[in-house]
């Protein structure tokens, strides 16, 4: 679809402001209600009869993990939080969900846990007193809490056979020294190696972190919201407060360039990333949102670089850049697979010229415009069922457990001009800032990918 049938369709999404009013990009209502033991509940209106999604959003991830040899309890945690209560052992829990035809998973990342339901409207009382349980009463023996831990380790083997794990493992322990961000968000392998022996600190992991304070419930969907907070108080009322505070190390300044390689041990291609250290999320400030429409004015697929380097001399496979929103700074990353390995030395010479470049030359306005457009479509694009709603929601509501984060960071992005752009090329993309991983395949593997 072209731009302007792409701002016509937003135009329609959002609907045209009365005179006076502002225009928010989010275009559902929102209801907040908060409770006495820091628990906040939000709910977003969205055209779903009959249908809701349930989010409990838990504020650790890999960044809370402070405590030395004990990385990856967040994601652990994901695990272990099926594992049922007196109340609803796992077999039961289960029961109640396929009873209520629901569909529920959970996610971890550098910042957030979230455990989601989708399921029927009518079954939100039955939703919220299941979970209300399991976050309040969790319950498992020490057999039970060395099983699983097993089972991590089976999943950081399985995933470490990719070769993109390998390289962004290698890029996060090299570009940081001592902020938690240093570990992959499954942790260090010989942190997973020694959990078995860790089911006391498990439990201390569990009594700091799954507090009320930590926690934001999201329901997005048909709901009637006065329902809604009187099961919610009931449920989750008498949760108590907890108290701890994760004492988070600040990461030092990077003053040189830094650089690692990691040889594969099986036939695989080239992989080049180049990272800078990034700016953390704000809603005040620029710089994370002009990066991102940096990223893909000068990266994108219609870039010069790209163009020249994915489709005419066809070195690589890709060209991929950006940072992730985080609530410490990040790393912006230029990704590639070279597809020609005699060829990699020149495509990470033409990447760093790329980058010398916009950080002495304007951006194409137009281009820059369009680009910001396209973004905003993509983004409203993206909120067409109830559980993306949510899932997007969750994101921002994780960084700054306010709602109307999403409207705040989109009027930054509208704000971005093509001086910005170069600015903060300039001010994030310069070598000293820059740390360089490449991953290829050892000398002793036979054969390509």
């Amino acid at each position: 679809m072209n731009i302007l049938g792409s701002m016509l369709l937003m135009t329609m999404m959002v609907g045209v402001p009365q005179e006076g009013a502002e225009e928010k990009v989010f275009p559902y209502p929102i209801d907040v209600r908060d409770f006495d033991n820091g628990l906040r509940l939000v709910g977003v209106q969205f055209d779903s009869p009959g249908l809701a999604a349930y989010y409990t959003v838990v504020r650790v991830g890999a960044r809370q993990e402070v405590d030395e040899g004990k990385s990856g309890f967040a994601h652990f945690f994901e695990h272990m939080m099926f594992r049922g209560t007196e109340a609803f052992p796992a077999e039961e829990y289960n029961d109640v969900l396929r009873a209520i035809g629901a569909d529920s998973n959970a996610y971890t990342t550098s910042d957030r846990t979230v455990y989601h339901i989708l399921a029927s409207s009518r079954s939100l009382p039955r939703t919220i007193e299941i979970e209300a349980d399991r976050f309040r009463r969790l319950k498992y023996e020490k057999a039970e809490f060395q099983k699983e831990a097993g089972a991590v380790l089976g999943e950081y083997n399985k995933s470490a056979a990719n070769p993109f794990t390998g390289l962004f493992e290698k890029l996060q322990d090299t570009a940081y020294d001592v902020h938690p961000y240093q570990h992959m968000v499954i942790g260090f392998l010989k942190d997973i190696e020694a959990m078995p022996t860790l089911y006391d600190y498990s439990l201390e992991f569990f009594d700091h972190f799954y507090r009320p304070e930590y926690v934001t419930l999201l329901v997005v969907g048909d709901y009637d919201w006065a329902e809604l907070q009187k099961d919610v108080e009931e449920k989750y009322g008498d949760w108590k407060r907890g108290g701890y505070v994760a004492d988070i190390p600040e990461e030092p300044q990077q003053n040189e360039p830094r650089e690692a390689t990691v040889s594969w041990p099986a036939p695989t291609l080239p992989i080049l990333a180049i990272a800078y250290r990034a700016p953390a999320f704000s809603t005040d400030r620029i710089d994370m949102p002009g990066l991102d429409v940096l990223s893909q004015v000068h990266f994108g697929s219609t870039s010069p670089i790209s163009q020249e380097l994915v489709i005419e001399k066809q070195w690589v496979d890709f060209i991929s850049a950006g940072a992730t929103d985080q609530a410490d700074p990040p790393l912006f990353t230029l990704l590639t697979r070279v597809r020609e390995p005699d060829k990699l030395e020149e495509v990470r010479a033409k990447l760093l010229a790329e980058v010398e470049r916009i950080s002495e030359e304007l951006a194409d306005s137009d281009k820059l415009e369009a680009t910001k457009s396209h973004m905003k479509y993509q983004f409203l694009m993206g909120l067409d069922t109830a559980d993306s709603v949510a899932n997007t929601m969750a994101h921002y509501l994780s960084l700054t457990n306010d709602p109307e984060t999403v409207n705040r960071v989109y009027e930054l992005y509208d704000a971005v001009t093509a001086e910005d752009v170069r600015r903060l090329a300039k001010k994030y993309l310069r070598p000293e800032n820059r740390t360089i991983v490449t991953l290829t395949q050892s000398a002793e593997v036979k054969g390509e990918e």
